[in-house]
């Protein structure tokens, strides 16, 4: 997911790899061990580590040290490139029995097949609901990974979370808040319906102050002044930030006229992966509660 995290959604010159001569080596059988899984998401692949099963390699490990951050990625794991440009021959050294992709990578998926079998697994799809895309993805890799009772396991300790934050947050609850991360310092991408954070907010009854339409990922790109249609809200903003929005945005008379700055209202949340699965949702409740909290204190 490196190039809708980063904002570069594009498929460059992935196509053209298909010209690449190999063929596919052996697959291991099943009484040789776990499988050996190349994972292609960084949703899943974080669902895969709290089931306690490590992916062999995944894509473009700098993404997932800046943005997914836990669980932590093992030293182990192998980085096989860029999520469009994979480096073929060591994906195929790597000797797969099998590579995770999703919806978002089908272009692709032909030559992703020449090194072993492919499972797609779309979290994020036209139908908007990624939590519940989610907690089928769980259940469908801890049958893969022949771990079904840590699967049962994450997504009970997951809901059960979210119904404890719930009752922290509830005296918090009153104001609405926008879910932000800078692209630049004039523009964000906002968080609404379709996206992972509406549905945490579903589950631990906050208001979502974007009400306007959103993509398939669940964001919409606007100019900062786009973030004035609800005068209470607070705002949480992700990090990390470009490099130097925060001295531009403190010198921009956009930013300080909007009703968050002067009522002071913002929150600061670490990185969270904003197009990951459960361990993602419940990292995002945590996050956005103890940044409720410390406002409400200071408030």
């Amino acid at each position: 997911m490196a190039e809708i995290v980063s904002g570069r959604i594009t498929r460059r010159r992935a196509l053209g790899l298909f010209a690449l001569p190999f063929m596919a080596g052996p697959s291991r059988s099943a009484a040789a061990g776990p499988p050996r899984i190349v994972c292609l998401d960084d949703g899943l692949a974080e669902t895969l580590l709290m089931l306690g099963a490590t992916p062999v390699a995944i894509a473009d490990r700098e993404v997932w040290e800046a943005w997914v951050v836990e669980p932590s990625l093992p030293p182990q794991v192998a980085d096989i490139g860029t999520l469009l440009e994979p480096n073929l021959e060591f994906l195929q050294q790597l000797k797969p029995d099998i590579i995770l992709s999703i919806p978002y990578l089908d272009a692709i998926k032909p030559l992703l097949e020449r090194v072993a079998p492919v499972t797609t697994i779309g979290l994020y799809t036209e139908d908007g609901t990624p939590y519940r895309l989610a907690v089928e993805a769980t259940r469908q890799l801890a049958r893969l990974v022949g771990r079904q009772a840590e699967g049962e396991a994450l997504i009970a300790r997951t809901e059960a979370g979210f119904r404890e934050i719930g009752r922290t947050v509830a005296p918090l609850s009153s104001r609405p808040v926008y879910v932000v991360n800078f692209m630049d310092p004039r523009n964000v991408r906002v968080y609404g319906a379709k996206s992972l954070f509406q549905d945490v907010f579903d589950r631990i009854g906050i208001r979502n102050a974007w009400t306007g339409e959103t993509n398939y990922w669940g964001f919409s790109t606007v100019g900062i002044d786009g973030l004035a249609t609800a005068s209470d809200a607070r705002l949480a903003y992700l990090e990390p930030l470009p490099e130097g929005a925060g001295g531009t945005l403190t010198e921009s008379p956009v930013w300080n006229a909007m009703p968050f700055v002067r009522n002071r209202s913002i929150m600061r949340l670490p990185p969270v992966l904003m197009f990951g699965a459960l361990p993602s949702a419940a990292r995002f409740a945590r996050v956005l509660t103890a940044a409720m909290t410390r406002e409400g204190a200071n408030g």
